[in-house]
């Protein structure tokens, strides 16, 4: 791929994200939502290998399914309010609707089946961004209406995100499944705290980044990719190998 449409789906990313972050109408935060999606795309089959085209494939079906959703709460939302803020969400199933949307974009139990399988057919670097940067425009959402979503939903799928992510990663070999289902149990966590404090969930997703980021990097740069070859990190990073 050239530098310059790199850097075109890169600032598509960056703005997709931004829009939705500052938006307090619902359909400006889908079309956020919808560039957001449509610029990953292109970076994940970016290898042109089938398990690439596989994940690209499941994440845009599993994108445009959650992002429907958030779109059809909106409107619900709309008809019985009469406004589009995504302050003022009154309307008890519409909640509901953009609590699992949320959560199906997120990748929480039970809706987590694509998360596995899409960072195991993406590279680390893509991998890096789906983790982190592709978390931030959903759970902003879920921040701005935290006293509004259906906590018992919330509570549910968190727990049983603790649950899967924590138990999902102890029989895999591929470190991209492992890290896998390790953000999905950190979501877990990020999703019962948010029914208690917005701000302690921010923290949460704060730290969450901060402790992502420098082991996908390690990763990438030892070209680490399962279990096994961490044995032998010490033979080419020998500073990485206390750390992993």
């Amino acid at each position: 791929m050239s530098p310059m449409i790199t850097s075109i789906l890169i600032l598509g990313l960056a703005t997709g994200t931004i829009i939705t972050m500052a938006s307090f109408h619902w359909l400006l935060a889908w079309m956020g939502l919808e560039l957001n999606t449509l610029a990953i795309l292109p970076i994940i089959s970016e290898s042109h290998h089938p398990r690439a085209t596989e994940a690209s494939t499941k994440y845009f079906l599993t994108q445009a399914a959650a992002s429907s959703l958030i779109l059809f709460s909106s409107v619900m939302n709309a008809q019985a309010t009469g406004q589009w803020s995504i302050l003022q969400l009154e309307d008890p199933l519409a909640q509901t609707l953009l609590t699992v949307a949320l959560a199906m974009k997120l990748g929480l139990a039970p809706a987590h089946f694509w998360l596995p399988e899409v960072l195991q057919g993406s590279s680390f670097k893509t991998g890096l961004i789906i983790i982190t940067w592709q978390k931030l425009a959903p759970m902003t959402l879920l921040l701005l209406t935290w006293n509004q979503a259906s906590m018992l939903t919330l509570m549910m799928m968190g727990s049983l995100s603790v649950a899967v992510g924590g138990l999902g990663g102890l029989n895999q070999t591929q470190l991209r499944k492992v890290i896998a289902f390790s953000s999905i149990a950190h979501l877990g966590w990020m999703a019962t705290i948010v029914t208690k404090s917005n701000k302690l969930a921010l923290l949460n997703l704060t730290m969450y980044i901060l402790i992502s980021t420098p082991m996908m990097l390690s990763l990438i740069f030892s070209s680490t990719k399962t279990t096994q070859d961490l044995t032998t990190t010490w033979t080419t990073s020998p500073m990485l190998a206390p750390l992993t």
